[in-house]
């Protein structure tokens, strides 16, 4: 695929944060001037009245958003998604961030076993966890939002019941370290 444009644009799609130029650079592979142009041209396209996704620039970062327009029909269409309780398999990948945070996909994963690439999502949109860059294992990591530690009427991750025991589980913890230990391709 060499169109810079459709690679942006689906970079800026899935991500669930604001990018920086640099970031788009590397998840492209593409020079900055280019990058930025390309941004611009997809500015030019797609922050428009019958655009039903815009893109926001605040100073370098850069994000795909749905067309303010449509703001009442995506806050009523969330409610209508949201709204139902959280799934078992919700619930387990939220206890194991809870428990383990700040963790990394692929650590959550790892516990569960299967792919959570939309579970983490549908957290992350329901406001329960929170999303940061973590220099040490460069990449994403994830941790309780304040919202959910209020929900669970805690003032932090540490008041959980058996929070000491299950954060430092050993056959858990060699569970990750073969993790880490394991080539990526």
């Amino acid at each position: 695929m060499e169109n810079l444009q459709a690679k942006i644009e689906a970079i800026l799609f899935i991500a669930t944060k604001p990018l920086n130029v640099k970031q788009l650079c590397r998840a492209v592979d593409g020079e900055e001037k280019d990058v930025r142009d390309t941004v611009a041209a997809l500015v030019a396209v797609k922050n428009i009245e019958t655009s039903g996704t815009h893109i926001v620039q605040n100073n370098d970062d850069i994000q795909m958003v749905t067309n303010p327009a449509c703001a009442k029909l995506v806050e009523e269409y969330l409610a209508v998604e949201l709204d139902p309780e959280l799934t078992k398999p919700s619930v387990e990948a939220l206890t194991i961030i809870a428990y383990r945070g700040p963790i990394t996909k692929p650590e959550i994963e790892a516990i569960r076993g299967v792919n959570c690439s939309l579970i983490v999502r549908n957290l992350l949109l329901r406001g329960l966890i929170v999303e940061h860059d973590d220099g040490v294992k460069m990449q994403s990591v994830y941790t309780l939002s304040t919202d959910a530690l209020r929900f669970f009427g805690v003032h932090g991750a540490e008041e959980l019941p058996d929070y000491g025991e299950l954060h430092t589980n050993a056959k858990i913890e060699q569970l990750l370290a073969a993790l880490s230990a394991t080539p990526t391709v």
